[in-house]
């Protein structure tokens, strides 16, 4: 028969292996939770680089797109509800491009997170989409890798086409919508036409170069 210091010694005991147990799995966890932290860090990294380098291609730039960044924060034009990093592309000691961060609250899905590339002279350079909820085989149409429509924003600028025709076909303007899908391209078509207004506001300081 166990006295009572024996079971208190043998309760001691196992609440220590317990304790000891539960310390352990709170750290497998935290080292798992950090690792994947960063694999899907490294992925964004990978997923954003990417974007930057089709909308401004190697030879259009002599910098790394990715550290040339700066904070830009702007409700107005680019719903942007925090700051969010901007990049300049650089050719020499000029600015030739700046890639703003854009946000188009009003998808089909809710936001769509886009990256638009405006040269110094004010027409696209190229808009890539870089986060949404959109509909497969319908919304997912914005992407690059899905169909060629983001690519027909290449070359526009404020001016062309004039004001009146930045909107899809359906209501009157220049841009093609989805078959059974408006919602999307109408979201994208009026984020990108505020993100060159911006850019047409804030051109000075947007194409200034940093000093050193």
């Amino acid at each position: 028969m166990d006295t009572p210091t024996t079971t208190s010694r043998s309760i001691l005991r196992n609440s220590m292996i317990l304790g000891l147990f539960a310390v352990a799995t709170v750290g497998m966890i935290a080292v798992t939770q950090q690792t994947t932290a960063e694999r899907i860090s490294e992925a964004q990294r990978r997923v954003q680089l990417s974007a930057l380098n089709e909308i401004v291609p190697h030879d259009q730039h002599d910098n790394d797109l990715l550290t040339d960044s700066f904070s830009v924060q702007d409700r107005q034009y680019l719903s942007l509800s925090a700051p969010a990093d901007a990049y300049r592309a650089r050719q020499g000691e000029r600015v030739s491009a700046v890639i703003l961060p854009v946000v188009a609250p009003d998808g089909y899905s809710g936001r769509i997170d886009l990256l638009v590339g405006i040269r110094a002279d004010g027409s696209i350079a190229g808009v890539r989409s870089v986060s949404h909820r959109e509909t497969p085989g319908l919304g997912d149409k914005i992407d690059a890798g899905k169909s060629q429509w983001i690519l027909s924003f290449n070359g526009k600028s404020l001016s062309m086409p004039i004001p009146e025709q930045w909107a899809v076909k359906k209501d009157g303007g220049q841009f093609d919508q989805f078959t059974g899908a408006t919602i999307t391209p109408r979201a994208v078509v009026k984020a990108v036409y505020q993100a060159l207004t911006y850019f047409d506001e804030h051109r000075t300081a947007l194409l200034q170069l940093d000093e050193e």
